[in-house]
């Protein structure tokens, strides 16, 4: 029953905002991002205000905004409405931005981004090729509004979602939006989100519960973190949402310590919503209590795992539980509870307001809308981005990402963080959906997409990631305890140039067995890595057993390094990185290298800045060759 004009209230605090703020008024937004603030975005804001006073100009906003996704160009600003794009902005840039932007209506040329294609550089956000291919729905607003206040979210119609769903939908036709709408869990398994609030909500009890689940472990995985920084409201509004469908009256944020940003915003916004009586009792003045909880984790990876993170909630380890009951039937303290991560829960709101119709006519049959990726690894362009499933991956890597550093050939990309798997570059047509990354022996995960090129070992490649899932197994059940264990004495007699071929077979027996009978999903999806990399590179595994060479030159035991005298100017670089003095020579003329020094660190490799360090791939033919093996 409605209990008051609360959602009337609400409207005119939106409208007095929208009329508080002049229409196509300058403001100058600075990425506040971890990323960007990491390299000062933080003070250039503070410059920013202080220019301004000092220069006298008025009319002039100047906000700091979450992440702008582009963080290989950091600190990024933006001058709004025409909206102006400049790049890896210094503090003594901003008085001249001030008084040549802002003032006198000119372009700052060499703030601006360079095509590296066309060598063009682009004045507007929009035409930058980063951005062309990208679809930003959860991601959209990240750059336009300051995370820890309210009224620009309010501005941008946020919370009108919610007010929609108490006016005008039951609980059940609100599930029956999110089942329509194809949405599925963008946490790791793509699991079809409507159905698990349904069952959810037809469970019996008179407690029930909703999570979001933000222990983003993955490596080099960043996007739950960018969307609670830069948007949180966007997440506490598909809270509400989803709270209200399953009948959950208390809510948690599991968010992982090592997020400070990310918890301080969060903090702000659920202090801003009570205020604005969006949780609490009688949320919008209707019979609906809902509040939610900040919970702070210590950042294991297995806590990622559902049953896991319930457990660290109850102040327990953090063990997953064999499933079924699965946590929508008995999940936190024994109730019923829906858990989702992040990305999840910011997709709610848009779904609401524009309709199911609007957002299943984004993306694939199965896979509908948009899903952020962070895009990291041997490629130019990285950063965060949002695409239509569907998209192929030689759009994101090549269209998007720039391609390969260094003009480098592209090897392979790695879907789905350390338990994803490797695609090769004939499969880079390959579109990026939930279906056809598991076909390929992958999996979408939480977003993390990581690009190497052919200065990679594959091997090595997959055992760091094989390496870091035993790390972060609880040791709980024996396939992944002692099965990951076995998995990388086989891959370290590999590299160590002392494998069989029979080691081969041995792998992807093992693997196969803690795929099938891992407790849960950090075990089941730990060979991944390895499965894939024999599948598609196993030529490469085949080098290293039967020749006894590393074609990636990166394997200590199977390389050797010399210095190429036509290429060395004798800066002595090298001869200072060296830490055993393996490498000599006087200034100006071509240095030598002692292999019987060398301890093969690579540092010489690494800080020639003229390619005069050569990794020799060392070939010791055994067994018979390559070519017989396969």
């Amino acid at each position: 029953m409605k209990k008051g004009n609360s959602i009337e209230q609400l409207e005119k605090i939106r409208t007095n905002i929208l009329k508080s703020r002049k229409k196509n008024k300058t403001c100058i937004t600075v990425c506040g991002g971890t990323g960007c603030q990491a390299q000062g975005s933080g003070i250039i804001v503070g410059v920013f205000r202080e220019e301004i006073r000092r220069q006298g100009v008025e009319s002039v906003n100047i906000k700091s905004t979450g992440c702008h996704g582009f963080c290989e160009r950091g600190p990024i600003v933006l001058i709004h409405p025409k909206g102006i794009f400049y790049e890896r902005v210094k503090i003594k840039d901003v008085e001249e931005i001030i008084s040549e932007t802002i003032i006198n209506k000119k372009i700052i040329n060499r703030l601006l981004y360079r095509d590296p294609v066309t060598k063009k550089k682009i004045v507007y956000e929009k035409d930058i090729p980063f951005y062309k291919k990208q679809k930003r729905i959860v991601f959209g607003n990240n750059g336009l509004i300051d995370p820890t206040d309210i009224k620009d979210y309010l501005a941008l119609d946020g919370y009108k979602a919610i007010t929609k769903t108490l006016q005008s939908l039951t609980p059940g036709e609100v599930i029956d939006e999110i089942k329509i709408s194809g949405l599925r869990g963008r946490g790791g398994a793509g699991f079809p989100t409507g159905i698990k609030w349904e069952s959810c909500r037809n469970t019996a009890s008179d407690i029930k519960y909703i999570i979001c689940n933000a222990d983003e472990g993955d490596p080099g995985a960043f996007m739950d973190r960018s969307v609670l920084e830069g948007n949180p409201h966007s997440v506490i509004e598909g809270m509400i949402i989803g709270a209200y469908a399953i009948g959950a009256s208390e809510g948690f944020i599991y968010v992982r310590l090592e997020y400070p940003l990310a918890i301080r915003h969060l903090k702000i916004a659920l202090q801003q919503a009570r205020e604005y009586g969006l949780l609490g009792e009688s949320i919008l003045g209707f019979d609906f209590n809902f509040d939610i909880r900040l919970f702070e984790g210590a950042g294991a990876f297995v806590s990622g795992e559902e049953t896991s993170l319930i457990a660290s909630i109850e102040g327990k380890r953090a063990l997953p539980r064999p499933r079924p009951p699965y946590p929508t039937q008995v999940g936190f303290r024994g109730k019923p509870t829906t858990i989702n991560n992040v990305e999840t829960w910011a997709n709610v709101p848009h779904i609401i307001s524009k309709g199911v119709d609007w957002y299943s006519n984004i993306g694939t049959n199965n896979s509908k809308g948009t899903k952020i990726f962070s895009l990291v690894g041997k490629i130019n362009n990285t950063g965060l981005v949002e695409v239509p499933m569907g998209i192929s991956l030689k759009q994101i890597v090549f269209d998007i990402g720039g391609g390969i550093k260094n003009n480098k050939k592209f090897k392979a990309v790695q879907t789905g963080g350390p338990s994803g798997g490797c695609i090769p570059e004939d499969m880079l047509d390959l579109p990026i959906d939930f279906d056809s990354l598991n076909k390929a022996g992958s999996i979408m995960g939480s977003g993390g997409m990581i690009v190497i090129d052919n200065d990679t070992c594959i091997v090595d490649f997959a055992r760091y990631f094989l390496n870091f899932t035993l790390e972060e197994s609880c040791g709980k059940c024996v396939p992944c305890r002692v099965g990951i264990v076995q998995m990388l004495e086989i891959l370290d007699l590999i590299i160590e140039g002392k494998g069989e071929i029979e080691d081969l077979e041995r792998l992807e027996n093992l693997a196969n067995l803690i795929k099938t009978s891992s407790l849960c999903g950090l075990g089941q999806t730990a060979p991944n890595p390895v499965l894939t990399t024999l599948r598609y590179f196993r030529s490469e595994y085949l080098a290293h057993v039967v020749d006894k060479s590393c074609p990636a030159a990166i394997c200590k035991n199977l390389v050797e390094y010399r210095v190429i005298p036509e290429k060395c100017t004798g800066c002595q670089r090298c001869v200072s990185a060296c830490p055993t003095g393996a490498i000599t020579g006087p200034r100006s003329q071509p240095h030598n290298l002692d292999p019987s020094k060398c301890i093969k660190c690579r540092a010489c490799y690494e800080i020639c800045r003229f390619d005069a360090i050569a990794g020799d791939a060392i070939i010791i033919r055994s067994k018979g060759s390559t070519a017989d093996a396969k």
